[in-house]
């Protein structure tokens, strides 16, 4: 392990460093995983791997909520029940895969950040199968860059520098979500400030305040490094919730055209009438390419160059904040199998976009399994596996409320943010990049955004400081990319007109 290790990490107190002797099957997984190499044990990776699980669960509930909403260019809307189904079947699979192949605890599921821009500016200009195709072919891509090895060259032009500030970005990006989703960060609607504590300034809705407990509770037993401590966090705050719920029937915070401010965010954490359901799988296959007829080779190309930028360096970045949180970065940033860990996640936007539960990627809540000690692709198996079974328990699913599982995620981000202080500040030409990266991610919730503002920063501000020749040409070549995404609106009303 390298010295970025958190010091509070379960792993980094394994009590068994010696690996299983013999050809059986413990010492055959113990090897093929690498469990005992990375000072983990079976255990930590059990649990790392149900925690990820928790923390990513939701997904299974928000992502048919923000796809379902989306009505296409014919008037067609996906339904909620088969978006479900293929959400947790897609997530379970490609978890499981990138844990087999690429062996590191990193969890997939339908990526946030797409999914809205297909609901939201995909679908009002093609049918649902046509965005589900362009999906298909921005994984595609990312898979060649991959495998002919220029996605890695890519992650290598990187400096150390901005690789940390993505880690430290992603840090505050999780925990502002975190913060976000549990009702402790509010919208204000107004021009200034935009943002503000709770309600009217006031935590005082009973959400919010089991979120502060349970974060509470997570924050000492992490700080006591008690094994376990972020998944008894976890229990013991959706217990607390569960209890709270029978007691005060607080409800949802939105149901229908009401709302309710003191109601839970995004499930009830009350026990469920009916516990299994039958997947409905009707949407896997469900895709078309005819999305380059309907609105021209150039429009379509331009959706295709903002999914492949959007997924290309929110997975990059994911995976090297992840890494370096997990000890399992060397001092470049390059974690274990690299090449394999690219290429399996573009796969991962080609199955969601055949199984229309659209682009599946790296989520970054995989870092509260980390936290709580995985290290290896045994705890994606853990996790892969959950996400099957949940096809079937949807229900019981969406009993861990939004509000509980947003502490993980604070505690987390708190994590992620200690590698900060292996980055020089000395030097403004390095300060200024990794700044904007750092809370460009938060401020613009979206992780590609932070990584572009830092990249051009870096090659602009160290270039005219007379370091150019310290700067990797695909460094230009990608800064020149970002340029390009971010002036993506002015593109595409030109190529409309």
């Amino acid at each position: 392990m390298t010295d970025a290790t958190p010091t509070s990490s379960p792993a980094s107190t394994a009590t068994d460093p010696t690996p299983p002797e013999g050809g059986g099957f413990r010492a055959r997984v113990d090897r093929f995983f690498e469990i005992t190499a990375r000072g983990s044990s079976v255990g930590a990776e059990v649990r790392g791997g149900l925690v990820t699980f928790v923390t990513m669960a939701y997904i299974v509930i928000l992502n048919p909520i923000i796809l379902s909403s989306g009505v296409d260019v014919d008037g067609d809307q996906l339904g909620f029940l088969q978006l479900t189904a293929v959400t947790a079947l897609t997530a379970g699979v490609m978890t499981i895969l990138f844990g087999l192949v690429a062996r590191l605890p990193f969890g997939f599921a339908a990526g946030l950040g797409i999914n809205s821009f297909l609901a939201v500016s995909v679908v009002g200009q093609v049918t649902w199968p046509e965005a589900m195709g362009l999906v298909v072919i921005n994984g595609l891509i990312i898979v060649l860059l991959a495998a002919t090895g220029l996605r890695r060259m890519i992650f290598d032009a990187v400096p150390i520098q901005l690789k940390l500030a993505i880690t430290v970005g992603i840090g505050l990006f999780i925990a502002f979500i975190g913060f976000v989703d549990a009702g402790f960060v509010t919208a204000t609607g107004a021009s200034s400030p935009p943002v503000g504590l709770g309600v009217d300034g006031s935590v005082g809705t009973v959400p919010t305040l089991i979120f502060v407990f349970t974060l509470l509770l997570t924050g000492v037993l992490v700080a006591r490094k008690v094994k376990g401590g972020i998944l008894i966090g976890l229990v013991s705050g959706t217990v607390l919730a569960v209890i709270v719920e029978a007691i005060w029937n607080l409800g949802p915070k939105i149901s229908g055209d009401e709302v309710n401010p003191g109601g839970w965010g995004l499930s009830v954490p009350e026990l469920p009438a009916q516990w299994v359901s039958l997947p409905d799988l009707s949407l896997v296959g469900q895709i078309s390419f005819g999305s380059f007829e309907r609105i021209g080779v150039l429009a379509a190309l331009m959706l295709v160059f903002t999914l492949v930028f959007t997924n290309f360096f929110d997975a990059m970045g994911t995976m090297t904040g992840l890494s370096k949180e997990a000890g399992l970065a060397d001092e470049k940033g390059d974690f274990p199998r690299i090449k394999s860990a690219l290429v399996v996640e573009g796969f991962g936007a080609v199955a969601g976009g055949f199984s229309s539960a659209s682009s599946n990627t790296v989520f970054i809540e995989s870092g509260a399994g980390i936290g709580e000690g995985a290290r290896t692709g045994l705890a994606n198996l853990v996790t892969g596996a959950l996400f099957l079974v949940a096809m079937f328990f949807t229900p019981l699913v969406s009993i861990v409320p939004t509000e509980v599982a947003a502490a993980a995620l604070v505690i987390v981000g708190a994590l992620m943010m200690a590698q900060i202080r292996h980055i020089d500040f000395s030097d403004f030409s390095v300060l200024l990049p990794v700044f904007l990266a750092v809370t460009v991610m938060p401020l613009t919730y979206s992780i590609a955004n932070g990584i572009g503002a830092g990249f051009i920063a870096w090659v602009v501000v160290r270039s005219l400081s007379g370091k150019a020749k310290q700067i990797s040409p695909l460094l230009w070549v990608v800064a020149a990319g970002f340029l390009l995404y971010f002036a993506r609106g002015p593109v595409e009303q030109l190529f409309a007109g």
